[in-house]
């Protein structure tokens, strides 16, 4: 167990945290970092700079949990790390970043040397709660709603970025629910200057919710779960809901990462209603010349019929302005609609450039059960009676909930109810290669792979639980990346020893500098190579 009880500490001048923030990051350069969902923008879910887990030592003879960071409310945010953060007063350590449900972010050295946090912050101020599930009207995240969007990290800057929701006090017929982006100073979790922001916004339009003419962004009814998104100076935040519970709508909004001021606000269903960003936790993807991709879920679709409502659809939004540059809608796009098969509960994974007629591919998979490939740079709008104008699509048994990982020509897939899948990309096309030999019953999870370069890929997935399943632990799998169909560990294999908290859903594991990080129900389970006695046992 870890004792988790701080003394307060004396408050220092923000100029100096910035100083030594910028000194500390500037001088570990190279130091290993995960600073956002999946690894990267393109949302590959590979960590290339893995040298210690490899398949030769992921096994339960050398593999096991070595430690538990206790925290005080449900880990859904994938945790991050930065290395090499020189924290005032307390010397420079490996940090691991962690965000819960009751409101708080704790930076821990990220082995547990010390095991009480560097520094937490909570954002429960002036009498002020987190969101209660009743009120949400949704047992998915239960039973309090704080922060559920895995944060981003701005190393340069020595910043992190986290949205957070609250609920105030009673203003007359309702309480004051609130959602607001903060800005941190990593080496001490102070608030950097303009923060934090509450978030606001409105677009024209006539749909469900609207007054004046106008929709308004409702604190309490949408709900972010997709992870935050910095690119190019920008912080990206997207919405959906909680449980279908409306009146909402999809939202994305760009703030400016250092003045904290709004930027730019994206409505998907301005005439309509629904159509939220859901992506399981994972996050939006932009490229290299920052356009952003987002999917939506369920609602209307009328953009063939020159409307403004893009219910179902993969999209391609300018990343300054946030307008459609481009989209791909499948063509059953109203039977998604009606059959609850959201596109959008799966998140756009963007490929390396590829040879060939389509260089710039991205895939994506919703409920339906469809994995469509689709060409970034000529999406195909919609098409009648066919998906002709995707690259290619894929039937699979079950629907994803959250994205895929790319790792050495190979996309690996693990959708409802299936076992994980692994796909060569060749000549522009996904062709299957290997299945793990067991399925995982219930929701689908996102791997993720750890590797040195392209030698020595592992991946990682984490079991996810079904929203009315009883409680159960989570459990870590780990296969060989080059084929799948070999399982080298799972959690389960020793569960005296290994055995992680209770699973909650669509949580990502964090493979970085020899050790696997596990959010869980009020904890987050660190695994790492055994010492020898330990290995022997």
């Amino acid at each position: 167990m870890l004792n988790h009880e701080i003394e307060p500490a004396a408050p220092i001048p923000y100029c100096r945290v910035l100083l030594i923030a910028a000194l500390a990051l500037g001088l570990q350069a190279k130091a290993q970092k995960v600073i956002t969902s999946q690894y990267d923008n393109a949302r590959t879910g590979a960590n290339l700079n893995e040298t210690s887990l490899t398949p030769r030592n992921v096994n339960v003879q050398h593999l096991g949990k070595i430690l538990t960071f206790h925290v005080d409310g449900d880990v859904y945010a994938q945790p991050l790390f930065l290395g090499g953060v020189e924290i005032p007063g307390k010397g420079r350590h490996d940090v691991l970043f962690i965000a819960t449900e009751h409101d708080t972010v704790y930076a821990f050295d990220a082995y547990g040397n010390p095991s009480s946090p560097l520094w937490q912050v909570s954002f429960l101020k002036e009498g002020s709660t987190t969101v209660p599930a009743d009120d949400a009207q949704c047992p998915f995240i239960a039973p309090e709603i704080g922060i559920t969007s895995t944060p981003v990290i701005d190393p340069g800057s020595g910043t992190l970025y986290v949205l957070v929701r609250t609920k105030g006090k009673r203003l007359l017929l309702d309480y004051d629910y609130s959602q607001s982006l903060h800005a941190l100073a990593v080496a001490t979790g102070e608030e950097k200057p303009g923060s934090p922001v509450e978030i606001h916004a409105s677009v024209s339009g006539s749909g469900k919710g609207s007054g004046g003419g106008e929709i308004a962004f409702n604190s309490l009814r949408d709900n972010p779960r997709a992870a935050l998104l910095l690119n190019q100076g920008t912080v990206y935040l997207s919405w959906a809901s909680a449980c279908d519970v409306g009146p909402y709508h999809g939202w994305v909004m760009a703030y400016d990462a250092q003045s904290m001021k709004q930027k730019a606000v994206f409505n998907a269903s301005p005439d309509a209603d629904d159509s939220g960003f859901w992506a399981g936790d994972t996050g939006p993807a932009a490229d290299k010349a920052g356009n952003i991709f987002v999917a939506t879920g369920n609602g209307r679709f009328d953009a063939n019929k020159s409307g403004r409502d893009y219910g179902d659809t993969l999209l391609k939004l300018d990343g300054q302005s946030l307008k459609i540059k481009d989209y791909f809608a499948p063509f059953n796009v109203d039977a998604l609609d009606a059959g609850d098969s959201d596109l959008g509960s799966g998140g756009p994974m963007l490929l390396p450039d590829q040879p060939g007629a389509h260089p710039h591919l991205t895939v994506v998979e919703g409920k339906g059960g469809t994995l469509y490939l689709v060409d970034r740079d000529h999406m195909g709008h919609w098409q009648p009676e066919s998906d002709s104008h995707a690259v290619q699509t894929i039937p699979l048994p079950g629907g994803v909930f959250g994205s895929m990982t790319y790792w050495n020509h190979y996309v690996y897939v693990l959708s409802d109810s299936d076992a994980l899948r692994q796909f060569e990309v060749k000549d522009g096309k996904l062709s299957l290669k290997a299945a793990g030999g067991n399925k995982f019953p219930g929701v689908s999870a996102t791997p993720t792979l750890s590797a040195n370069g392209s030698k020595d890929g592992v991946v990682w997935v984490l079991n996810s639980k079904g929203w009315n399943s009883f409680d159960r632990p989570a459990v870590l799998f780990a296969y060989d990346a080059a084929n799948v169909g070999h399982e080298l560990y799972d959690s389960e294999q020793n569960g005296g020893r290994d055995r992680a908290g209770l699973a909650l859903r669509f949580n990502i594991p964090t493979v970085v500098n020899g050790h696997v990080y596990v959010g869980a129900k009020h904890e987050v389970d660190v695994y790492g190579l055994l010492p020898a006695a330990q290995a022997n046992k």
